[in-house]
Order: structure tokens, then sequence, then C-alpha cells
């Protein structure tokens, strides 16, 4: 497993110092270990900081969520840059990323999708999503001429959900009465039916 190292400068501002001790927090303690005066205590600064930055608890996560995003993208990107320029091995790294990401940062994972404390619609978060999303819609398009969106939602869908039960980590483990199949199994699987053709051993179509 590729391990990605964060390029991002060191947290100079007090907004910046509280987001990296709020992410901190959901990594070590969960959401349910995640407050503002723990996360002001960590970044050193007082209990009343967070107030001048964020609006409450949601506004912190929101932030937290969008961070959360933008390195999300980075483990996508480096595995990309790390496989063969082919359409497949790079569908395959993207995912790759992905699950590595999730796998790896469960509680930001968490924030990104599920917290129902982050903004949804706040536009710094829409933007980074986008972004990430882009990202696998990009890997997707060499599969077809035109957009093919049913595509793009069912490998999404595929690696979003190996992502949310955690099967990246059971492969060839039972799961109650599932065998867990590797996931790149199921992703080849997908792309021989999309491109109507077996897929060969080294993951490239014949």
């Amino acid at each position: 497993m590729i391990q990605i190292q964060d390029s991002s400068p060191a947290p100079t501002s007090l907004r910046d110092r509280l987001i990296e001790a709020g992410m901190t927090l959901l990594e070590r303690d969960g959401v349910a270990g995640m407050t503002l005066r723990k996360t002001a205590s960590l970044a050193g600064v007082s209990h009343a900081a967070p107030a001048h930055h964020f609006d409450g608890l949601p506004g912190l996560m929101t932030a937290i969520a969008t961070k959360a995003f933008q390195r999300f993208c980075v483990s996508m990107e480096a595995r990309m840059a790390e496989a063969p320029t082919d359409r497949v091995s790079q569908l395959h790294a993207i995912c790759a990323g992905y699950l590595d990401f999730a796998a790896e940062h469960a509680g930001l994972f968490h924030a990104m999708f599920q917290n129902d404390q982050v903004s949804r619609s706040d536009e710094e978060l829409q933007k980074a999503s986008k972004r990430a999303y882009d990202l696998l819609r990009q890997a997707c398009a060499p599969f077809s001429t035109t957009r093919d969106q049913l595509f793009e939602t069912t490998v999404w869908s595929l690696v979003h959900g190996y992502a949310q039960l955690g099967f990246q980590r059971q492969v060839g483990q039972q799961r109650g009465q599932l065998l867990v199949p590797a996931f790149s199994d199921c992703l080849d699987k997908l792309i021989a039916e999309k491109c109507k053709a077996p897929v060969a051993p080294d993951g490239v179509p014949d």
C-alpha cells in the first residue's frame, strides 16, 4: 500500500490549527469524542477560540470535511501517478486510492459522507467533493465515447460500498454468510461487461 505523504504546509493560522486538531480528534476518538472544547485544548488555544472562526461545531465539522476531501484527492492521485497509464490500470488505481483513504482515515471518511453536522450546501465543501468525484469520472471516461453516467455510478457504488463496509480489509474472509471477493475481481468483471470483452490477467481487456 502506498503511504500518502501530506504535502500541505504546516498550519499557520489559528483556524488551520483548529481544523488540524479536530481532524486528529476524529481520527483518534471518532465523532463521539469530538467537541469544540477538546479541539481548542488540543490546538493549545482558549476554549473560546473556535467561536471566532466557526459557527459552532457544525462549522468546524464542515471545514474538516472540506480538508478531508482535499486529502482524499491526494490519495487517489498518488495511486494513479504510480500506476501504468492504460485506462484499466488507471481506474483500478483511483479505486485503490479511494479504499486506502477510507481504511486509513475512517473518522474523516465518516465526516465526509455521513456526519449530519456537516453543511452539505457549503461552497468550499461542494468544490472539494466535486473535485474528488471528477477524478473518478475522468477515470471512467476512457471506457465510453460519450459520458456514461450509468457506468460512473456503478463504479462509484462499488468502490464506495467496499469502503463503507470495510470489505477492502476482508478480502478472502468470511463476513457473516458472505465470502467477500477481492475488489479488483469485481471491478474487472464490471469493466469486462462494459467493454463486452474478457479481461486479460494483466488487467487489460483483450
